[in-house]
């Protein structure tokens, strides 16, 4: 098989696998909890993330969901790996900045603080916000309808458990967590918050 000289699928790899390797030793200190999601609430965004994971990274070479969606093109490449990385760095100083305090589930820690430095001054959300722009990156590299409807599929589970994940907030800071929420938008840096009202 010829190689594709647009697309170095090891390099792209390498640095997914250099970020899962960082948010696994991260994730050896973190505060007890106190409150936890119930395991269907998990499942609801676990099994679709990890489909369309499976999607996007698949290495379809033939069928309808491998059509291309662009050209292949150094162009496209280069934007693409650009976006993958700043959005795997975008998340990975999320983490940092939430330090004890995160949780791969979503859940309540003994002393749960609300961070509301760094990137959360910007998103309240800014893991996903790092981990979607990261995932379209990948696709773009990729260019093909199998990449784009996997980052899809990813994307609305990451949006279910945002869902969660601002009803456990409001409950776990029932003051100031309304303030932070009209004060700072969800995922997009520089926008307007959505109204919502207090749950």
């Amino acid at each position: 098989m010829q190689r594709d000289p647009y697309f170095h699928p090891h390099l792209i790899l390498g640095l997914w696998c250099a970020w899962a390797l960082y948010w696994c030793i991260t994730a050896l200190r973190t505060k007890t909890t106190v409150r936890r999601e119930s395991s269907g609430s998990r499942l609801a965004y676990v099994v679709p993330g990890i489909a369309g994971g499976v999607l996007l990274g698949w290495p379809l070479r033939a069928g309808w969901l491998a059509a291309r969606l662009w050209p292949r093109s150094l162009t496209a490449y280069w934007i693409g790996l650009a976006l993958l990385c700043a959005g795997l760095a975008f998340a990975a100083w999320a983490r940092r900045e939430l330090g004890r305090n995160w949780s791969g589930a979503v859940t309540v820690k003994e002393g749960h603080e609300l961070i509301r430095s760094g990137p959360y001054a910007l998103v309240r959300h800014p893991i996903y916000t790092g981990l979607i722009t990261a995932l379209a990156g990948t696709a773009v590299t990729i260019g093909a309808l199998h990449a784009l409807l996997g980052v899809a599929i990813v994307v609305s589970a990451l949006l279910g458990k945002l869902r969660t994940e601002e009803v456990f907030m409001r409950e776990a800071f029932p003051a100031e967590y309304p303030r932070y929420a009209a004060q700072v938008p969800a995922l997009l840096p520089f926008t307007k918050p959505r109204r919502s009202a207090p749950r």
